[in-house]
């Protein structure tokens, strides 16, 4: 009897490093280090020089850190930011939560990534800025996009949350736009063990400004600026990730191995694959596939023992929050698609070669 294959598991992971995490976290106890303090700030460095960039700021999630970018950057009521249709719906709740408007734009049919080619027919004079998501953590086709923004006099911002590591053309995301946005989410290749984010940035100004704006607007205690906000991250929080790090590039190894197992061996007309183009080097945050009979397959797959996922199976211009802009099906067709197809295979770094040949012996036999 074998045991079920879960999407993700983060126990397998907790488990090899929890002697490490109570050995740092026994320091921040002692130090009562819980809110922001030394050890944020010293994960803030060390994610900084991972990305190749001067400032890393920590705040308490990936959702935190897209919507200071907005405040930062001055985007506010009237004004609209072009993001995909294919994400996670909080790169849309960013500029909504400055009252400005996500435009959502279609995907490419071959890379889900938003595609260049749709982006300046949504570009209106109200338009600030746009949102490049390294979905599923393979980066988006960055020069393209920057060229659209340099063109139009926009703002160009990165949503990392997905791709911890991933380069672009040989350098990791995360030091492209003005600013980029990373989750730690605890199944994201980055975890904390509850929530997490953080914003890179090479420019000084901003991470002036995104500092006080995550301390209520405070640079001097009780003394503030602006309107600011509570999104401090905590010191357990920094703590854990600054343990994590170093093993990061060794998880994301292990993902891209069992990637490239399954597009070497699953032979599946049925299944089809994100491309990855030349100048992309993904860490596979997810393995998503689209597949012509989505139902039939999980079941076949659950009969197995095999649990995928789902990611994302509505896309954000077709959630019910957004119904009041007026888009309709038909309006992001590959969006469309890739939501009423998509399925995540298992994927994290901890699966054993003999549960990949299970995934792909399982698929093989639908």
């Amino acid at each position: 009897m074998f045991n079920n294959i879960p999407c993700l598991d983060i126990g397998r992971q907790t488990a090899q490093l929890k002697n490490e995490y109570l050995q740092i976290l026994s320091g921040v106890f002692d130090q009562t280090a819980f809110s922001s303090g030394k050890f944020v700030e010293a994960f803030e460095a060390s994610f900084a020089a991972y990305c190749d960039v001067p400032y890393a700021i920590g705040v308490n999630s990936g959702t935190s850190a897209l919507h200071l970018m907005m405040i930062a950057l001055g985007i506010t009521a009237g004004d609209e930011v072009i993001i995909p249709a294919d994400t996670f719906i909080a790169t849309a709740w960013a500029p909504s939560y400055v009252g400005a408007t996500p435009v959502f734009v279609d995907c490419a049919s071959d890379t889900w990534n938003i595609d260049p080619e749709r982006i300046s027919e949504r570009i209106t004079t109200r338009t600030k800025a746009v949102i490049g998501v390294h979905l599923y953590g393979q980066p988006c086709d960055i020069d393209a996009l920057m060229a659209i923004c340099r063109e139009h006099n926009l703002y160009f911002l990165e949503d990392a949350a997905q791709a911890h590591g991933a380069k672009y053309k040989g350098k990791r995301v995360g030091k492209f736009g003005e600013m980029a946005a990373f989750s730690f989410y605890p199944g994201k290749n980055l975890g904390a063990c509850g929530e997490g984010g953080i914003i890179t940035t090479n420019n000084p100004g901003y991470a002036k400004h995104l500092k006080r704006l995550r301390n209520h607007g405070s640079e001097i205690r009780y003394y503030h600026d602006e309107l600011g906000y509570n999104f401090r991250m905590d010191g357990i929080q920094g703590a854990i990730l600054n343990v994590k790090l170093p093993y990061l590039d060794q998880w994301n190894a292990r993902r891209r191995q069992i990637a490239e197992q399954y597009r070497q061996k699953i032979d599946n007309p049925a299944i089809h694959w994100q491309r990855n183009p030349d100048w992309a080097e993904p860490i596979y945050h997810l393995f998503v596939v689209t597949v012509d009979d989505r139902q039939s397959m999980i079941d076949s797959l659950n009969s197995k023992g095999i649990s995928p996922g789902l990611h994302y199976p509505v896309p954000c211009h077709l959630q019910k929050a957004y119904a009041h802009l007026g888009y309709k099906p038909g309006d992001c067709p590959n969006a469309e698609y890739l939501a009423d197809h998509c399925l995540s295979l298992p994927m994290f770094p901890e699966m054993t070669d003999e549960e990949v040949e299970r995934v792909i012996e399982a698929i093989n036999a639908c």
